[in-house]
């Protein structure tokens, strides 16, 4: 199964690499979970390897959608917009039905095999305009295949109620429907929790991950058990990696470099500032820290016994 990488840092080893090429993947979560910064961080990720990225907003216009993404440190997201790799499909205040049955297909036809990543922010209001279970079912379905004949794509569910999903009919269908599930929620005292409800075609983790959501990369999984401590980047890990990102071409290093600027003083709760380097560093396609560090030493050592010969 060829894989896409979902941009959010720890997640895709949960995923036996990311999510799978041209899937639905469904995020539930209750307001202010994370499902915003999980899904934009998706087209991020995307933008950054020189994919084409479309935003299929049900609800918030294009100015709401770019202030979420300043706010969270995407600050080059007006230039995607300006060059059009990043695009606005706004749906909101329209009948859903003429829109996913006539407007969607020819908006399909012409990017039809572009292998983009869309998002679709939030399904809620096509299951609350439709009392009809066949016809909800009928809609989100349509909406679902013809989707997946541009790319991959990540909607988002809103999850109501002190059951949720678990036990909320108003998610069941999109839940079916989809190819994957994921979890976000607010388990307290714990704080945040991530937990992959199903992925099919595909290996996943069953357990329970902590994560947090930081200013600059956004939502990190952690993806072991964890205890409360509070801790953020230090000098000496700082300078080391700055030699790390010596080895990584310039596009990467400015895209690693712009996801650090921003969490050099902030709070990482219980993540260690090495684990989330190598998180990031995973992402980017680099060797973890530890490694890129041994190689150095070894290059070096290397060059002092060359020189002593």
């Amino acid at each position: 199964m060829e894989k896409v990488k979902t941009g959010i840092f720890g997640l895709n080893p949960l995923l036996d690499g990311g999510f799978n090429k041209n899937s639905v993947t469904v995020v539930v979560g209750a307001p202010g979970a994370g499902k915003t910064t999980f899904v934009n961080q998706f087209l991020r990720k995307g933008l950054e390897e020189g994919q084409e990225a479309i935003y299929i907003s049900l609800e918030e216009n294009k100015e709401q959608i770019v202030a979420e993404c300043k706010e969270m440190g995407w600050d080059d997201v007006d230039e995607y917009f300006e060059l059009g790799l990043l695009v606005l499909l706004e749906a909101g205040g329209i009948e859903f039905s003429k829109f996913i049955k006539e407007d969607f297909p020819s908006f399909v036809n012409e990017w039809k095999g572009s292998e983009a990543r869309i998002v679709i922010d939030p399904l809620t209001p096509i299951i609350w305009a439709e009392d009809n279970k066949y016809e909800q079912r009928s809609l989100i379905s349509s909406l679902f295949k013809e989707a997946k004949k541009i790319g991959t794509v990540v909607a988002t569910l809103e999850e109501h109620g002190v059951q949720g999903y678990m036990g909320g009919e108003e998610v069941i269908t999109p839940m079916y429907l989809a190819d994957c599930v994921i979890h976000l929620k607010i388990v307290e005292p714990f704080g945040r929790m991530l937990s992959i409800r199903k992925c099919r075609s595909s290996w996943h983790s069953e357990e329970e991950h902590p994560f947090k959501i930081i200013r600059g990369p956004g939502l990190i999984v952690h993806r072991k058990p964890i205890f409360k401590s509070i801790k953020t980047i230090p000098a000496d890990l700082k300078a080391r990696i700055e030699r790390i990102l010596s080895a990584v071409s310039e596009k990467d290093r400015r895209h690693i470099e712009s996801v650090l600027e921003h969490i050099s003083e902030e709070d990482m709760g219980e993540i260690e500032p090495k684990e989330l380097v190598d998180y990031i560093m995973e992402e980017y396609g680099v060797k973890s820290a530890k490694l890129h560090e041994q190689l150095n030493h070894a290059l070096e050592e290397r060059k002092k016994d060359s020189e002593q010969r």
